[in-house]
């Protein structure tokens, strides 16, 4: 197992933490992590091996290819590292005994210092309170007609349900008012959203969304109402390694492993 400085240097990047994010779910090889990243596999082996190096994924021979699963072991040590860290002791205060300055010195650098301290004393409870409070959060579907639409990067609205306590309060309907794949979820983000249940989605997509925090169910079809309450109930079957690749050519275009036709909306991660 690698340093907790090594694995910390290994997860301060923003396509290894996707990465992690997929094997966790399965384990794959480079080709198909390539695939649902849309970047190239000699981009995916290098991040790979970083990941290695740090001790927290592992490589296995299968058949002619190498397949990666995550150090779960690592990853919770991992964890529990930054709890201990984030439920320590509160801090004493500084005091001049212990900066070795004046008396006017610290009254300046205390003065300087408390409205800071107490933005992110009010940032800090509310990520408390969020975390207590999991069941308490937003889900958005792409949305047409009270289904689960079919390609992400043309919803033109999103269904956004508010959930309390693990039942949905209240829903509306959010029209995206014509943004594009690069803007949606710099849109999601701003509306709050916790987590996006769709049909077919890219690899940019899917890159941005973890960017953005917001966790993603992918290759979903039928009633939007009946995907929340699925995945409330722990029930929803999604495809994670749906992939959304638009080829704007005439004939139609591809998504995953299958063709779409001529519909431009109409792509469906699972068939």
């Amino acid at each position: 197992m690698g340093s907790t400085a090594m694995m910390f240097k290994a997860l301060a990047d923003e396509n290894r933490l996707l990465l992690l994010r997929l094997l966790l779910r399965r384990n794959c090889c480079v080709r198909a992590l390539a695939r649902q990243l849309d970047i190239s596999e000699a981009a995916v082996s290098q991040h790979l091996k970083v990941l290695r190096e740090a001790g927290l994924i592992f490589g296995e021979k299968c058949g002619y290819f190498m397949h990666y699963t995550v150090n779960r072991a690592a990853l919770k040590e991992l964890s529990s590292q930054l709890s201990r860290m984030a439920f320590s002791a509160e801090q004493m205060p500084c005091t001049p005994q212990h900066g070795g300055c004046s008396r006017t010195e610290y009254d300046k650098c205390r003065n300087a210092a408390q409205p800071q301290t107490e933005h992110i004393l009010h940032v800090a409870e509310n990520r408390i309170f969020d975390l207590k409070g999991s069941m308490n959060m937003k889900i958005a579907v792409t949305y047409q007609n009270g289904l689960v639409f079919q390609h992400f990067g043309h919803s033109e609205a999103f269904k956004i349900y508010e959930i309390e306590n693990g039942e949905v309060k209240n829903a509306e309907v959010a029209p995206t008012n014509g943004s594009g794949h690069g803007a949606l979820a710099g849109f999601l983000k701003q509306h709050g959203v916790n987590a996006l249940i769709c049909g077919g989605i890219g690899g940019g997509a899917r890159t941005a969304l973890a960017e953005a925090g917001i966790e993603l169910y992918p290759g979903v079809s039928g009633s939007a109402d009946a995907a929340v309450n699925s995945l409330l109930n722990g029930t929803l079957l999604y495809n994670p390694d749906t992939v959304c690749a638009h080829h704007h050519h005439e004939g139609g275009h591809d998504c995953g492993s299958h063709s779409c036709g001529e519909d431009k909306h109409g792509c469906v991660g699972n068939h």
